[in-house]
């Protein structure tokens, strides 16, 4: 993490750093003071969301984005019900990876038809759960066609499904690639056609295609060229298609900068290429509509993951903050999360952001192996026992993405303030 810091305080030069503010030396989250809010939760560690940052990204979004794209949430992201629901009103759909998130996804009063479940693999009672609600059924196989057909002739309703398909392209620079080469994930593009043809013959209504290529990308030209090439094939493959799709889901990979050097993604450039995807998808399809599935970059900028320091004690000069929070809580802050080499998310002491005197500290947990790090050789504010420390970027895969059972400690509270 630079060790520069923003005009006036010690919080380091991030761009998303900068949508929070700082109020008599505490970091400020939905309008209240960290301090105050860590006693309204009344213990430590936590999560906390700013519903205030996730409605101002969901208008950049559709500030930035063609008015014709429809945006969806993956729930996946960040599953917390509080979220969901204040998500929902503001979106045009929920996507689903799980029995669990579909209760999550029904209960924020989203309509079922805009609901997606996605994921391969999935029972047996989850598809029948789904196929009851009236949720589209993204297939990832031609046996999961046939469960969901047999699921629907027992239940005496057509389920509505749409296609997710495995291209033979991937999303160039992105942090997580789920498609190219041979995939757990959707039906290889190649037989697409083959499976659409059952589909027209089976009790089952087709509404659209799911094309995800990867995640966390920060670079423009890689999302713009993925888009291209997905909305060509879904024209193509729907040629083969029973009826014209109702949508073509485009997936989302949109990245938020983490470490040093990330730039945020420019939303005005990926805006003018897929205004030129909306209009060819009108004149070649009609009414089909493209739609954008985001989690990470609608919610990760809204949260902050706060412990408090237990202990502070020096090893051969190097400062040790011993926090009450670790990897158990999150995993991707720890950089066990799919990182290669670990690099620090952007931390801070919440209630000394200010302090001019600083000093290299490693924050680690309280968990019986060296991979509990919170933050590694950090330029600090100097802290002491009972401090708050601050895990910016973790509305994302943070809590529900962690390993809590490890080593049995308690598990942490959440808030949307």
């Amino acid at each position: 993490m630079t060790t520069e810091k923003a005009q006036g305080t010690n919080l380091p030069v991030h761009a998303e750093i900068e949508a929070f503010e700082v109020v008599d030396n505490s970091l400020v989250i939905g309008g209240q003071r960290l301090v105050d809010v860590a006693s309204r939760v009344g213990k430590t560690p936590f999560y906390a969301y700013d519903r205030q940052l996730i409605e101002k990204r969901i208008g950049q979004l559709r500030e930035g984005l063609p008015q014709d794209i429809d945006l969806h949430y993956a729930i996946k992201a960040n599953p917390m019900p509080a979220v969901v629901n204040f998500i929902a009103p503001l979106v045009d759909g929920l996507d689903i990876a799980s029995a669990g998130e579909m209760h999550v996804a029904l209960d924020s009063g989203m309509d079922p038809r805009e609901i997606s479940f996605a994921g391969p693999g999935k029972s047996v009672e989850e598809l029948t759960q789904a196929i009851a609600a009236g949720i589209t059924v993204t297939l990832e196989s031609e046996t999961e066609m046939e469960r969901a057909c047999a699921v629907g002739s027992g239940l005496g309703i057509r389920p509505r499904v749409a296609v997710r398909v495995n291209p033979d392209f991937e999303l160039k620079a992105s942090g997580m690639k789920m498609s190219g080469g041979p995939k757990q994930f959707g039906i290889d593009a190649e037989i697409v056609p083959q499976i659409l043809e059952k589909i027209g013959r089976r009790a089952l209504e087709f509404v659209g295609f799911h094309i995800f290529c990867g995640s966390q990308n920060l670079r423009e030209d890689a999302i713009i060229d993925a888009q291209q090439k997905t909305v060509e094939l879904a024209l193509k493959l729907a040629a083969a298609a029973p009826q014209a799709p109702a949508f073509i889901n485009i997936g989302g990979g949109f990245g938020i900068p983490y470490f040093p050097g990330d730039k945020p993604i420019q939303l005005h450039e990926i805006g003018a290429g897929l205004e030129r995807h909306v209009e060819r998808v009108r004149n070649v399809l009609g009414d089909t509509k493209l739609v954008l599935e985001l989690g990470r970059y609608m919610v990760g900028e809204s949260g902050i993951y706060v412990c408090r320091v237990r202990d502070r004690k020096v090893s051969r000069g190097q400062v040790f903050l011993v926090v009450d929070g670790g990897l158990h809580h999150h995993l991707a802050a720890s950089g066990n999360f799919g990182q290669v080499i670990r690099k620090n998310y952007p931390v801070i002491i919440g209630n000394r952001v200010e302090s001019p005197e600083t000093e290299s500290q490693m924050v680690v947990g309280p968990l019986c192996t060296p991979l509990d790090i919170l933050g590694a050789a950090m330029e600090l504010p100097v802290a002491q026992i009972d401090d708050l420390v601050v895990v910016f970027q973790s509305g994302a895969y943070g809590l529900t993405a962690s390993p809590l059972g490890f080593l049995s400690h308690p598990v942490p509270a959440e808030i949307l303030i």
